[in-house]
């Protein structure tokens, strides 16, 4: 299975984890635990950099989030200038984890607070790539 649905834009067709695109378009948000460490990466790794593992496994995350901070873009790279002006969040999830995605349109600007519960949820582009973003909860 490649990579290639995942994102806007592709930059990388192939890697170890290409089943999260595959989760995401079952609609779960799926990180990777290291067996060894017991350590948990969103977005999902193969490898574990602490200690150098390959022993990983899948673990579903509740999407449950708190919003840490947050910054609209008025200017985009390559591929995205069409999405500008756009919010990027940093929001800590309930596993623990820390979350760096597209803060929904759908969310006003008045309502953004730092502390927000939201929701980490697959995004489907209608030309059938998929990615994730945050949701108000």
């Amino acid at each position: 299975m490649s990579f290639d649905k995942f994102g806007k834009i592709s930059y990388l067709s192939e890697t170890k984890v290409a089943d999260f695109a595959k989760y995401l378009e079952k609609g779960k948000i799926m990180a990777t635990r290291c067996n060894t460490c017991g350590k948990l990466y969103f977005p999902p790794q193969a490898d574990c950099p602490d200690d150098l593992s390959t022993d990983m496994t899948w673990e579903k995350l509740s999407g449950k989030c708190k919003l840490l901070t947050y910054t609209t873009a008025h200017f985009a790279p390559a591929g995205f200038q069409d999405d500008v002006p756009y919010t990027i969040a940093l929001a800590q999830c309930e596993e623990g984890v820390k979350v760096y995605a597209l803060l929904s349109r759908n969310i006003n600007e008045n309502e953004i607070c730092i502390g927000m519960d939201l929701k980490l949820t697959p995004l489907q582009f209608p030309n059938g790539r998929i990615t994730y973003e945050l949701k108000k909860a």
